[in-house]
């Protein structure tokens, strides 16, 4: 055992003796890998931001369940009983007198709403489902809609179900782009250890001579592509970070434009860790590819 991790860590020293020994070269490879991973963790970060950003917009998880104007205050209660029965559902009763206080104070309706003989308004809840997604709505609308003195249920499915499609379509996107960078990021780890196995091949042969294995050979370039993938992750994660610093107080100012509130959110710690991970795996696969490839020709 203490042999195994003796070789694991002299492998590992050798591997960063090679990135330190050309910094230039280094940091370029980790600037190309940086800049390539940025792509993908962005668009995952943009992606995440608009999914809080719409389930934080005014009535999207909202159903409103309208009751019927004959109904009495324990028909009401009982619906209401239902509701706080449900543990996925937040509920908000909103009695008729309350509605028809906030319509007289919107703009041009005082007179109007004066003019009534009697509130016209039901008394209504509004539930704020914890699970969001199109289907659940349409679930949860339905079973309220069955309900004695239920008249009516309202959901804004359709937009709902618009950016639900839209967000799907971003990460089929994201995932397809995702793909590609990966396959590229191998193929440049490939070509840069192939090139440090050429570079080597006289100090290969010789360690094959004295008794050296294939794993003893291929170890240090294995570390040296894990090594130079998560440097670039983290590289790709920095660049990540500090492009949402730049948009966020733009973004803040455009939503309050708008009368909101937003606030962009960079990645945490565990998405940098994870990105980091991806390029040390996609390093290392690389570098086995090519390593693989290029001892045949000592053979």
């Amino acid at each position: 055992m203490n042999a195994w991790l003796t070789q694991h860590r002299a492998a590992m020293v050798a591997a960063l003796r090679r990135l330190v020994a050309a910094p230039f070269n280094t940091l370029l490879s980790l600037l190309a890998i940086g800049i390539t991973l940025t792509l993908p963790a962005l668009g995952y970060v943009v992606l995440d931001n608009l999914r809080e950003l719409g389930n934080s917009a005014s009535g999207v998880q909202q159903i409103s369940v309208f009751m019927a104007n004959g109904a009495s205050r324990n028909e009401v209660e009982a619906i209401e009983k239902r509701l706080q029965a449900l543990s996925t559902v937040r509920t908000r009763f909103v009695s008729r007198d309350e509605a028809l206080k906030h319509l007289q104070q919107s703009e041009g309706m005082a007179d109007l709403v004066a003019s009534l003989p009697s509130n016209p308004l039901p008394d209504a809840f509004i539930v704020e489902p914890a699970d969001s997604t199109p289907a659940n709505l349409e679930k949860l609308k339905a079973q309220f809609a069955a309900w004695p003195k239920v008249a009516h249920v309202q959901l804004d499915s359709a937009w709902v179900a618009r950016f639900d499609a839209f967000l799907r379509l971003g990460k089929l996107a994201l995932l397809t782009l995702a793909g590609l960078i990966g396959a590229g990021l191998v193929a440049v780890t490939f070509g840069t250890i192939r090139l440090q196995v050429v570079a080597q091949s006289a100090e290969i042969e010789l360690a094959r001579m004295i008794g050296a294995t294939d794993a003893f050979i291929r170890r240090p370039f294995y570390y040296f592509g894990a090594l130079q993938g998560a440097l670039g992750g983290l590289l790709g994660a920095a660049l990540v970070v500090g492009a949402m610093q730049l948009l966020s107080p733009p973004v803040g100012e455009l939503a309050a434009l708008y009368g909101g509130s937003f606030v962009l959110h960079p990645p945490g710690g565990l998405e940098i860790a994870a990105l980091s991970a991806i390029g040390a795996v996609l390093g290392w696969l690389g570098a086995q590819l090519s390593v693989s490839l290029s001892l045949r020709n000592f053979d």
